[in-house]
């Protein structure tokens, strides 16, 4: 595998154009937010919320990308070591560097305020958006192939990634020991793949499990999966970011998946609670009247 394209498509000037990343990156988006308009309509409610959410959520988003990136100390990439000695980089994202736990909590928070501002349900819409982030993800994460980046340690695998030495981190542009031909894992494919089928599987239990699953649901279901793929894939790649001896994405995942587990799991358990009381009551109820009416 070998990126077909230069990434950049169009180019205005010396260090100004319009980037593929870019353009994948606003598709995901876009056709996230179809999906998330479409199954908000589908449920009952108005679409447009969606369109009016969405500038706020991006914005948060990409502001929550940035400072996850630059307080990040990924190896053999620029990170918070580097910003604190060159602090006005910290708004150069042309520049590449955004994190995409940053950007789901920016994004959320985004959906969040709007939500409150416009007195919505906020899980519910929190719902609404949590597939068809994934399916953006799964769109998005091909704009790291185009700029030869997002890749794992050597293979000897089929579909093995050829990088070039300008886009090799250390140690893979010593090009005695890793010369030209060596092929490294797609890391962002992995990835990719991952949230194609994160997305199948959350929109196909919105639709076929809409009767069972309590608000917020959907959105859980996105933070134990995504971040479950995170955690294996993590380990394909050689730049991450670590806190001790862990992946600091692991660490994250691990966080995010045990307590988006937990709260599922005791929100249900009080969902059968009261349905059973309430079943008991209704029939308590009918006892009570069958017995009045022995009585009379």
């Amino acid at each position: 595998m070998k990126p077909p394209l230069d990434p950049i498509l169009i180019r205005f000037g010396p260090n100004l154009g319009i980037h593929w990343y870019g353009i994948l990156i606003v598709s995901g988006v876009m056709l996230g937010a179809v999906y998330a308009a479409w199954r908000a309509k589908q449920a009952g409610d108005d679409p447009d919320h969606v369109w009016n959410a969405l500038i706020l959520a991006i914005t948060l988003g990409i502001i929550g990308a940035r400072i996850y990136h630059v307080f990040s100390n990924p190896a053999g990439m620029i990170g918070w070591d580097y910003y604190k000695e060159n602090p006005i980089e910290v708004f150069y994202i042309w520049q590449g560097g955004l994190g995409i736990y940053g950007a789901i909590i920016g994004g959320a928070l985004g959906i969040l305020t709007y939500a409150w501002r416009a007195n919505l349900k906020a899980l519910r819409w929190l719902d609404y958006g949590a597939p068809g982030l994934a399916l953006g993800q799964a769109i998005g994460r091909w704009g790291n192939f185009i700029n030869q980046e997002l890749y794992g340690p050597p293979t000897d695998l089929a579909w093995g990634l050829i990088i070039d030495p300008a886009h090799r981190i250390p140690p893979y542009n010593d090009l005695t020991t890793y010369p030209l031909d060596t092929l490294f894992h797609p890391t962002f494919l992995y990835e990719s793949l991952w949230c194609l089928l994160l997305f199948i599987s959350l929109a196909v239990i919105s639709r076929k499990l809409k009767d069972k699953l309590l608000p917020g649901d959907i959105l859980l279901g996105y933070l134990i999966g995504y971040p479950l793929g995170r955690f294996f894939i993590e380990y394909f790649r050689p730049d991450a970011w670590t806190i001790g001896s862990i992946a600091a994405a692991q660490l994250f995942a691990l966080i995010s998946i045990a307590a988006a587990v937990a709260i599922l799991a005791v929100r249900h358990v009080r969902a059968k609670e009261k349905e059973n009381g309430i079943e008991n009551g209704i029939e308590n109820e009918i006892e009570n009247s069958s017995q009045s009416d022995l009585d009379v």
